[in-house]
């Protein structure tokens, strides 16, 4: 089971979003054949990969023919379900482990997870009814943030509460279903390590990276991030500890709180690659996708050396408002990238895609990646 996958063999991916297109990109440049399983059709993993299947994560019985068509299964975004990747697992290697994902794709039970082994996360408190919320407002304090427990990401599922009267009401908007509630972190700066854990247990990082957020949802990365070294330290040790605690195998990515009053803070894990993580495509010697091929097929992990400061900045479903945006004015800058997902219907707050630039400093690197942005 821990032979070496080499180039020539397939990868399984269950989902079919744009982490998986880039994990493709990576694994077809390697040698390596992709087929994606996903509810949807023409989506962008399924585009790039040699096969795209479509049926539903519950259906067992397509996930165990998936798995007779690969040599190792990993997935690209959390969602799927954990019997999906008990079955394939029958059949060939999942990595990251189904075990890593029951914990990092529910929220209670990740939260939980990291304060048993010590791991620095803000008061927090599960509930399961209107009531035990009422209760936990008392113990966790005001303002705070109910999150469902499961199935949430780019900010959905999430509330904040200022005054205990407001319980009901939250309790509506999450859809009386189980879910956390963490006290409101007064944070300065909002930090990501991307990293990975090979089959051998070593780990190599990208790294601590700078996020800005608008309506929930990723703005802009900062590679390195603007912040003390020490900080920076604290950072990639926790999430080397993480890694360890899970017996991971593949890409994850650490959220973190920088409070400020200096503490650092887990806020969520990804047991994926990471829209933070985008930048390595044309930043670093090893991006993130090429990271996880290596270590989902047993191989050496790459350098994560950056060649130049970097930041990238998410392109979102409302620049095609007016419509077709003007690539020609942002790509007239020669150290912007751009990176398109294939989507067809551009929603507001859905990522169509990226922008990656380069440059001496990272606040250069900002700079030209928002000026280039602007002038789609």
């Amino acid at each position: 089971m821990n032979r070496p996958i080499l180039p020539g063999s397939t990868i399984g991916v269950l989902g079919s979003g744009q982490l998986g297109r880039m994990l493709a990109i990576a694994a077809r440049r390697m040698g390596y054949r992709v087929h994606t399983l996903s509810p949807e059709e023409d989506t962008p993993t399924g585009q790039v990969a040699d096969a795209e299947i479509t049926a539903h994560y519950e259906d067992l019985d397509a996930i165990r023919a998936f798995a007779r068509g690969v040599d190792v299964v990993t997935f690209e975004f959390e969602n799927v379900s954990t019997d999906a990747a008990h079955a394939a697992a029958e059949l060939v290697p999942v990595r990251p482990s189904a075990a890593a994902l029951h914990v990092t794709q529910q929220r209670a039970r990740e939260k939980a997870f990291l304060a048993d082994r010590g791991f620095p996360v803000t008061a927090f408190a599960k509930v399961h009814t209107v009531d035990e919320l009422a209760v936990a407002l008392g113990i966790v304090g005001l303002p705070a943030i109910i999150k469902t427990a499961a199935f949430g990401y780019d900010g959905k599922g999430q509330h904040r509460i200022d005054r205990v009267e407001d319980a009901e009401g939250m309790w509506s908007l999450v859809g009386h279903q189980g879910a956390i509630l963490e006290r409101l972190v007064d944070f300065s700066h909002e930090l990501s390590v991307v990293a990975a854990r090979g089959l051998d247990g070593r780990i190599a990082h990208f790294g601590v990276l700078e996020n800005v957020h608008r309506h929930h949802i990723l703005d802009v990365t900062i590679s390195p991030a603007r912040v003390p070294s020490t900080t920076a330290a604290d950072a990639v040790r926790l999430t080397g500890g993480i890694l360890e605690a899970l017996d991971y195998v593949g890409v994850l990515c650490v959220e973190f709180f920088l409070a400020r009053d200096g503490r650092l803070l887990v806020n969520e894990v990804a047991p994926r690659p990471h829209n933070s993580g985008h930048f390595t495509f044309d930043a670093c010697v090893t991006s993130q996708f090429e990271q996880q091929v290596r270590a989902v097929c047993g191989l050496p992990l790459g350098s994560t050396m950056q060649m130049r400061p970097a930041a990238m900045a998410n392109l979102l479903g409302e620049l095609w408002v007016n419509g077709e945006p003007n690539w020609a004015a942002a790509l007239a800058t020669p150290e912007v990238k751009l990176h398109l997902y294939g989507k067809a219907d551009a929603r507001p707050g859905r990522k169509m895609g990226h922008l990656t630039a380069l440059a001496d400093t990272p606040d250069d690197a900002l700079a030209k990646v928002l000026a280039a942005r602007a002038l789609l």
